[in-house]
């Protein structure tokens, strides 16, 4: 009777044993990870996703697959993100325009301070204000004279309505005292190709997406949106001192997750990314594109944008933007 009770006691344990392991989730990252990015391809949000997603996919030997959803500003990506499970496995990579949705549009599908997590900024950098060659302006102050003394007449693009292009836009409208007319576009290389093509006549772009074009001789640069001219490209002065003083608006990127994602799950990817951000070829190839790398805290990066909308709001209402 004893070797019964033996093989039974031993296959109990076994089935206990099993339920903990079937119960026990796989180490994250167990599965192909997807950064949704609510913009075309081009623009800050979707370089540093890139960037960010193929150093993950070798060290965690997963794949990252980089998810371009364009719509309203950023909207249509974040709300896929606020939306899906809160497991570490679906990411969104956002700028500025991220705080500043909520000003722009009268109704918004998610709430921007609650309904995502913060992982971490991942870079800074600033605007370019760029125009086509043929405007034949060489100044910020070229620019300014050129909008007043054509009010409504001239136009400019942004990557999309409520994108941070264009509030840059506006910001730069309101400082300038210019009636210009927003022409807003599908993404940032749209945007950018209708500038060149002088369709429109300027452009507050993303320094990584329009400074080749500079280079090129296809677009014009009159300045920097930064406090100080960049160190990779001092010989663009900043808009503040070429013809409008105290101007200043940087731009950032950031990785978020949907609220609730566990803070395991969290912190961890906040120290790989990290680890990615600190690595001198990765630092290298931000600054050949103007910008620079900005990691941060999970807690400092949900208390930036918490500032920011603050921030941001009370700029829409001074400069008059209305949500549409």
């Amino acid at each position: 009777m004893k070797l019964p009770l033996i093989a039974l006691a031993l296959t109990f344990i076994h089935a206990i044993v099993t339920a903990a392991v079937a119960a026990t989730p796989d180490p994250f990252p167990a599965r192909p990870i997807r950064i949704v990015i609510g913009f075309t391809p081009g623009g800050m949000p979707d370089i540093t996703a890139r960037l960010i997603g193929a150093k993950l996919a070798e060290s965690w030997k997963q794949q990252v697959v980089v998810d371009n959803r364009p719509g309203a500003g950023g909207v249509a990506g974040a709300r896929i993100v606020a939306e899906s499970n809160p497991d570490g496995y679906t990411l969104l990579s956002v700028s500025a325009a991220h705080v500043v949705s909520p000003t722009v549009h009268a109704r918004m599908p998610y709430d921007t301070a609650r309904d995502f997590a913060g992982i971490t900024t991942t870079a800074s950098a600033c605007y370019l204000l760029v125009v086509p060659p043929t405007l034949g302006i060489k100044s910020v102050k070229d620019l300014i004279a050129l909008a007043k003394a054509k009010p409504g007449q001239i136009n400019f693009s942004s990557g999309s309505t409520g994108s941070g292009t264009h509030f840059a836009a506006e910001i730069f409208k309101s400082a300038a005292g210019i009636d210009v007319v927003h022409v807003p576009y599908k993404g940032v290389p749209e945007a950018l190709t209708d500038t060149m093509a002088n369709r429109v006549q300027f452009f507050m772009s993303p320094l990584a997406s329009a400074i080749n074009m500079v280079k090129e001789g296809r677009l014009i640069a009159l300045g920097v949106s930064a406090e100080k001219r960049v160190r990779t490209q001092p010989d663009i002065p900043t808009i503040a001192e070429s013809g409008l003083a105290g101007f200043r608006w940087d731009s950032w990127a950031g990785l978020l997750a949907p609220a609730k994602t566990p803070r395991v799950i969290i912190d961890k990817l906040n120290a790989e990314i990290t680890r990615i951000l600190r690595a001198p070829e990765v630092e290298q190839r931000l600054n050949s594109l103007g910008a620079e790398p900005n990691p941060g805290t999970p807690a400092q990066f949900d208390r930036m944008i918490a500032e920011q909308l603050v921030i941001v709001a009370d700029i829409a209402r001074k400069s008059g933007m209305q949500p549409q």
